[in-house]
């Protein structure tokens, strides 16, 4: 199936809808058991509570991190594109969400489409609305 706006959302089934719900899961039972432990048992029940928000951290940040590196190296691979189709960075106003939009636009509209998306400040959902031949990214996760 090729690419699209409406299609390039990608989802890791493992993390996004198994291992997800199993941490809230985990946050859930911790809380009942806290609530239902006696005193002798209530110090282990509050660890466990902590254990499942750390867990929850763990969760979100390794999503963010892994992200964050992702975007650092969109922006430098398109920056390099745009300086090898025109001889120029892109432009400095460019935020890194438009950049990351940008990636999707073919060598042919990607100049134009940079400083159109400079100029007026489009979003990210207006960058890719306005690509008319998509390239598909398949390699961010």
């Amino acid at each position: 199936m090729s690419q699209n706006y409406s299609n390039h959302t990608r989802y890791v089934p493992l993390w996004h809808f198994i291992t997800a719900p199993l941490i809230l899961a985990i946050l859930g039972g911790a809380f009942v058991n806290l609530i239902h432990a006696d005193a002798a048992n209530h110090y282990s029940a509050a660890l466990l509570v902590l254990v499942a928000f750390v867990l929850i951290l763990l969760f979100i940040y390794a999503r963010l991190f892994a992200l964050k590196a992702q975007d650092r190296a969109i922006r430098a691979e398109e920056n390099l594109r745009h300086f090898a189709l025109t001889g120029k960075l892109l432009d400095k106003k460019l935020r890194t969400s438009q950049v990351i939009a940008l990636r999707f636009a073919p060598d042919e509209e990607f100049p134009a489409l940079a400083q159109k998306a400079a100029s007026e400040n489009l979003s990210q959902k207006q960058i890719k609305k306005n690509i008319q031949n998509w390239k598909a990214d398949y390699r961010r996760v």
